[in-house]
């Protein structure tokens, strides 16, 4: 294992950091509800997105060894440029602009806030929603099963990399138990911000997603 190995994750998981599900409904559950109660909020993050790369790690390596010259093949191609171009259709149907010109009401994503099971079921309905469409995340795991790390490196890697991905609110935390009534108006302003805009950034995630998607499957499919 490399520095710039090392490096390359930790700037991943930084952008993951500041996606809607560890950062977006973190910011809500700082001004909404207890810090118990947002701690078991981020507790089931990191545990469900350390799961899943788990598995990611164990499926993706079996799946190369056992499916992959099926997974090379045309009809492969074709689910997967289908899948691409679904996601990246999917998309519109968050755009603002693209509603307000049919005349639809912009979509907002604002959790409710509410006790530990709730907590428990908000983070892993984000988490199953996000993960899909969380590149940087899903890239980290191919960079580890490329680099073949033994698990005694990769499991503590990939636990170093899902508690990163929760620095940010971490910190906020922090600043808020320090400063009090100080940052209060700051976060009120960023939750607002991240209300407004929260459907913009699941349309721009799922059009990226599909893009990248369809562009890898249409490279074999049409100009081979």
């Amino acid at each position: 294992m490399t520095i710039g190995l090392m490096l390359t994750l930790a700037a991943l998981a930084l952008v993951d950091s500041t996606s809607f599900g560890t950062l977006g409904i973190p910011v809500y559950l700082l001004l909404t509800t207890r810090t118990s109660r947002l701690l078991i909020y981020l507790v089931t993050v990191v545990g469900f997105y350390f799961l899943v790369g788990v598995g990611l790690m164990l499926g993706l390596s079996t799946v190369v060894d056992n499916f992959g010259q099926a997974l090379e093949s045309q009809a492969a191609r074709w689910v997967q440029f289908a899948l691409g171009v679904g996601l990246f259709a999917l998309s519109f149907r968050f755009d603002p602009k693209r509603r307000a010109k049919l005349g639809k009401p912009e979509r907002r994503f604002e959790p409710r806030a509410g006790g530990p099971r709730t907590m428990v079921m908000l983070a892993l309905t984000a988490g199953l929603l996000e993960v899909a469409t969380m590149l940087p995340y899903l890239a980290a795991v191919g960079i580890m099963t490329t680099a073949e790390l033994p698990p005694g490196v990769w499991v503590p890697l990939l636990g170093a990399y899902v508690l990163v991905m929760i620095v940010p609110t971490l910190v906020l935390l922090a600043l808020r138990t320090a400063a009090g009534e100080w940052l209060e108006p700051k976060l009120e302003r960023l939750r607002a911000w991240l209300a407004k805009h929260s459907a913009s950034m699941v349309s721009w995630t799922l059009a990226i997603a599909g893009f990248l998607l369809a562009r890898d499957a249409a490279v074999p499919l049409f100009f081979s």
